[in-house]
């Protein structure tokens, strides 16, 4: 059996998670990344030498970082669905895959520790409200891109919609006052309305509020 290691809600775990829940596939959770020090408990460090979450073994193969793990997962078990096989049709899932590593995910990430994970007397305003500016303008990058069809590349829910949806439910639900433009706002709604995305996503976070540590 699949064995999966991460705190279940943290974003990158839950971009596993919620992979696993849409293609049924069955696993032995690790709760690691909960309590201070167990990412470097040799045992963990074996799998990972980065000390990061989440990890997956499936056999004898080990592998992390989070889109390299729903790549793996969709090329072994769902060929051709979630990541298609044609290079070029392949490509649009891909590259939005690389943006939320490289600015959608930098951007929410830089707003969600500076208000959320911040005690209040300690937050910095002006980062926050930088990070709320950069954050509005990849949710408006969003937005252009849903204007060719109801999935990020194109009429079809693909790992790029795993990828790149994963934070909006945080992103609405942080208690601060965001961009909502429709299109963005129908997809948020398209993707809520899967049981895979309920299950993993949508799930307290409260435990998060002013906690500074992993």
């Amino acid at each position: 059996m699949l064995e999966f290691w991460g705190r279940k809600n943290a974003y990158n775990v839950q971009k596993v998670s919620w992979m696993l829940a849409e293609l049924g596939i069955d696993f032995r959770h690790h709760d690691v990344g909960s309590r201070p020090g167990d990412l470097d408990e040799p045992e963990f460090v074996r799998l990972n030498p980065h000390r990061r979450v989440p990890v997956i073994v499936d056999g004898d193969r080990v592998v992390w970082e989070s889109n390299t793990i729903l790549r793996y997962l969709a090329n072994r078990y769902d060929p051709d669905g979630l990541l298609p096989s044609d290079p070029w049709r392949r490509s649009l899932v891909e590259r939005w895959m690389d943006w939320e590593l490289t600015r959608l995910q930098v951007d929410f990430i830089d707003l969600f520790w500076g208000y959320y994970r911040q005690p209040a007397d300690e937050r910095d305003e002006t980062a926050i409200e930088d990070a709320r500016a950069r954050c509005g303008a990849a949710m408006r990058q969003l937005e252009r891109q849903l204007e060719a069809g109801d999935y990020l590349a194109g009429a079809r829910f693909s790992v790029a919609d795993i990828a790149c949806g994963v934070c909006l439910y945080r992103y609405f639900n942080l208690g601060l006052p965001v961009e909502t433009p429709d299109r963005l706002l129908d997809w948020y709604q398209r993707l809520g309305a899967r049981d895979a995305y309920r299950d993993t996503v949508m799930l307290p976070f409260d435990d998060l509020r002013g906690r500074t540590s992993f």
